[in-house]
């Protein structure tokens, strides 16, 4: 099965229209044509099941036969707000798989140990898209402007599930999240250097409960990855 994402305002009145890269994909690449029957998602939690009727300069228009609501998707909601990291490709790497594992917001953090602060907001976007057409989900992640370690806690809501991963806790992350109740989880993950202690105090002032992923160490990539799945689990 594959996926194609249009934003909901291409769909008005049960009919669907491709364009654009999507349009590109499902002529060129996927070679679908006039009577073929595909599955598009908008990103806001339906997957629709439609017929080609035609294809048209660069618009493929599509009728809706049936919709599914929430596909594919966790019933806990994650956000991951992971420090920027020096190489930018490890970053996309992370952005990649804790999407494709359910992730449901990420938030680029500035902390003080911050070595890379460029942000590529636009391409971690894109690369969303690709992963929830991917993994078959039918909610499009949010990626924002990367924010100062400071502004994100003071923009943290006060319910939910709060966990801070840190090298020096013993406290299991594994323990703590399967008996957490809340459906809603946010998840810190620090830089190369790791958060500094102040950095680690300011954080459970805020309600965030310091765990360890286990007794090795993890690149801060990885840490995101593994933190994903074990609440998406």
């Amino acid at each position: 099965m594959e996926y194609f994402y249009v934003p909901p305002e291409a769909i008005q009145h049960n009919t669907i229209c491709v364009e654009g890269e999507e349009f590109s994909h499902l002529t060129h690449v996927m070679r679908k044509h006039v009577g073929d029957i595909i599955h598009v998602t908008d990103g806001c939690g339906s997957v629709y099941q439609a017929t080609i009727e035609s294809i048209v300069r660069r618009t493929a228009r599509c009728t809706v036969a049936s919709k599914d609501r929430r596909t594919n998707e966790p019933t806990t909601s994650l956000t991951l707000a992971v420090a920027l990291l020096k190489n930018p490709s490890r970053f996309e790497t992370m952005v990649e798989k804790t999407v494709e594992l359910g992730v449901a917001r990420i938030i680029p953090l500035v902390t003080t140990r911050t070595i890379s602060r460029n942000a590529k907001t636009e391409r971690w976007r894109k690369i969303t898209v690709g992963a929830m057409k991917q993994s078959l989900r039918c909610v499009l992640p949010t990626v924002v402007e990367p924010v100062s370690f400071s502004d994100f806690l003071a923009s943290v809501p006060s319910d939910g599930n709060r966990f801070i991963p840190h090298q020096d806790e013993k406290h299991s992350f594994v323990q703590l999240i399967n008996t957490a109740k809340d459906s809603r989880t946010t998840v810190c993950i620090g830089p190369e250097g790791g958060f500094t202690e102040e950095e680690i105090s300011a954080a459970v002032q805020c309600g965030f409960h310091p765990v360890s992923l286990g007794p090795r160490r993890l690149r801060s990539e990885t840490a995101a990855i593994v933190a994903a799945s074990l609440v998406l689990q």
